[in-house]
């Protein structure tokens, strides 16, 4: 194997790694702060009027704050992604959550249920399709996003594109930059997919919690 194909499969592992674990860390702070956000509606607003607000801050410009409280590295690279990657999960959980229908909640006090056995029993689950297109959304953007990392030192397909604009070759920039396109489009796709088949095989009607009476 050449230097340049160990380079581009390094690149590519470093990337997917640095992507996932803060796409997975994103997911589960913001299903956490979505599900508060659709209790505690005042402090709702709060928290996804802050996502939003973090959304429009520039990239380069976030990782260079970040940089200041955690030094250069992944880990920078990987707090800045997490923070990009929350808004589309809160808001995805928190919709989510708002469109269940309340015949279902009031069906699952019937039956006893508590706060928390309605949530993962019942809300949850109905609003999986949400959260998951919100996390298909947290992920895409989050494979451009990393490729800023390199300049705070962290690792990912970034390097080998800055490499190539400091040698001014457009073979090497190509080299990081194709990667990151095709698994943003495989992904896209991908998710897309089983986006459309959760959305078509969850639906409320079809619920547990529905009454023999309500399907005649």
């Amino acid at each position: 194997m050449s230097a340049i194909s160990t380079e581009l499969l390094q690149g590519i592992l470093q990337h997917l790694l640095l992507v996932s674990a803060a796409v997975g860390i994103a997911t589960l702070l913001g299903v956490l702060l979505g599900v508060v956000a659709y209790w505690v509606r005042g402090l709702g607003n709060v928290l996804l009027l802050a996502a939003e607000i973090i959304q429009t801050i520039p990239s380069l410009a976030l990782l260079a704050l970040l940089m200041i409280l955690f030094g250069l590295g992944n880990t920078t690279l990987v707090v800045g992604l997490v923070l990009y990657a929350l808004l589309p999960i809160m808001r995805g959980t928190h919709t989510g959550l708002q469109n269940i229908s309340p015949h279902l909640r009031e069906a699952a006090r019937g039956m006893g249920m508590s706060r928390l056995q309605r949530l993962f029993g019942v809300e949850l689950p109905l609003s999986f399709p949400l959260i998951f297109s919100g996390v298909k959304i947290a992920l895409v953007n989050s494979l451009s996003v990393a490729v800023m990392g390199v300049l705070i030192g962290a690792g990912g397909l970034g390097g080998i594109i800055y490499r190539g604009i400091q040698s001014l070759q457009m073979q090497r920039i190509l080299l990081g930059a194709v990667p990151v396109v095709l698994m943003a489009l495989l992904l896209e796709y991908g998710m897309s997919f089983v986006e459309k088949w959760l959305t078509n095989t969850r639906r409320p009607q079809t619920h547990p919690l529905n009454s023999p009476e309500e399907t005649i």
